[in-house]
């Protein structure tokens, strides 16, 4: 146990208890197919049927969407203090 060692706590993960993925499933199943037949009207389009279908059959980008783009802290803040020491310089006439 060293100081600059910190542990990270444990991630969070819900699962869904009440929800049957299966049944879903096989009700969209059911659903296209009397689509199909013409028991059904026809499905107008809707845009969000098709996103994220590329992001989610590839492998690269559903790993970095699941672990989501985080910024480089250390780098903002250096950033900031790079950014107020030119303000500072420009105000007092250093530059």
């Amino acid at each position: 146990m060293g100081m600059f060692s910190v542990r990270k706590p444990r991630g969070f993960h819900h699962n869904w208890i009440y929800v049957d993925e299966r049944k879903e499933k096989l009700a969209k199943i059911e659903e296209n197919a009397k689509r199909e037949l013409g028991l059904l009207p026809p499905k107008e389009f809707d845009p969000e049927d098709i996103r994220g279908k590329f992001a989610d059959s590839t492998t690269h980008l559903k790993r970095f969407k699941e672990k989501g783009s985080k910024a480089n802290n250390a780098m903002i803040v250096f950033l900031i203090i790079v950014l107020l020491w030119v303000w500072y310089a420009i105000m007092n006439g250093v530059i």
